[in-house]
C-alpha cells in the first residue's frame, strides 16, 4: 500500500507541475488580449470543456468529474489571467520624479 500512495504522491506532484506551467502560459496569454472579453473568451472555455470532457470519456474518468475541476481550474486562472492583462494594460504608474 505504501508503494501504491508513494506512486501516487508522485503523479499528483508532476500534475501540480504541469498546472504551474499552464499557469505561465495563461499570464503570457494576457499579453495578447486586447479586452476582457478576449481574457474571459466564453466560446473558447466552452470549447475546451468540451474536449476536455471527450478526452475524459477517452480515459474512462467521469466527464462531468474533469469538467468541474477544468472548470474550477479556468475560473481561477481566468481570474489571475484578469489581473495580469490589467497591469500589462494600465501599465505602471506614472513616474513623480523629475527625469
Amino acid at each position: 500500500m505504501a508503494e501504491i500512495r508513494a506512486e501516487i504522491d508522485r503523479l499528483d506532484r508532476q500534475l501540480i507541475a504541469l498546472l504551474g506551467q499552464r499557469f505561465a502560459y495563461v499570464k503570457a496569454a494576457s499579453k495578447f488580449k486586447t479586452s476582457e472579453t478576449t481574457v474571459r473568451a466564453p466560446d473558447r472555455l466552452q470549447a475546451m470543456l468540451k474536449q476536455r470532457r471527450l478526452w475524459a470519456e477517452a480515459e474512462g474518468l467521469n466527464a462531468d468529474a474533469i469538467e468541474k475541476m477544468y472548470q474550477d481550474l479556468v475560473n481561477h486562472f481566468t481570474d489571475e489571467e484578469m489581473k495580469h492583462w490589467k497591469q500589462n494594460t494600465c501599465g505602471a504608474e506614472p513616474s513623480q520624479g523629475i527625469a
